[in-house]
């Protein structure tokens, strides 16, 4: 597999956790840098370890993967989606701008799914893995840290609705993954 076609899987592969990382900067009421690595360190380590992960499955195990995979990512990305929609409603002012372990892991997880199931296709081309996960890694990390700050700078002039967008948004995307999956 070309290096091209590598980047190009990566970009894909990469904007689930670029659009988390936006509606996660679009909650935030001052940029901090911090957070921002932190988000391409969480989603650009599991856009990485995930496909590894896969590749490491194999065959043996993927048709049970394939089953199931958009089910979790439809469940983890509704319920922290209808969480944000839920607080928007309440009135509190700070959103859902946690960066904690908790929250990440779930995210990350949530947004690198179907890295897994990329993982298994790497398998069956016989592509050199660790080359790829690197590149599909340093994509992630790029594409989230950016898009926290992308989020911060809308977020900071439509701060009343940034929650329930992001909100709107996670679930938008569970559901789009779910029926995506569903129609093959």
């Amino acid at each position: 597999m070309a290096v091209w076609e590598l980047f190009f899987i990566a970009v894909g592969l990469s904007m689930d956790a670029f659009a988390v990382s936006v509606c996660k900067g679009l909650s935030m009421k001052k940029m901090c840098w911090r957070n921002a690595w932190l988000a391409g360190l969480y989603f650009g380590g599991f856009q990485m370890l995930m496909p590894l992960a896969g590749y490491l499955l194999g065959t043996g195990f993927q048709d049970e993967i394939i089953r199931i995979d958009h089910w979790i990512a439809f469940i983890l990305l509704g319920a922290i989606g209808a969480n944000m929609i839920r607080e928007s409603f309440c009135g509190e002012t700070e959103g859902d701008c946690s960066f904690d372990v908790k929250t990440m892991l779930l995210l990350a997880v949530a947004t690198s799914i179907d890295a897994l199931a990329v993982g298994v296709t790497f398998a069956f081309l016989r592509v050199d893995i660790l080359p790829a996960v690197s590149l599909i890694g340093a994509t992630t990390f790029v594409l989230s840290a950016a898009g926290v700050r992308v989020g911060n700078v809308f977020g900071s002039r439509y701060k009343a609705k940034a929650e329930l967008a992001g909100g709107i948004i996670l679930i938008f995307m569970g559901t789009k993954i779910l029926l995506e999956h569903l129609a093959h």
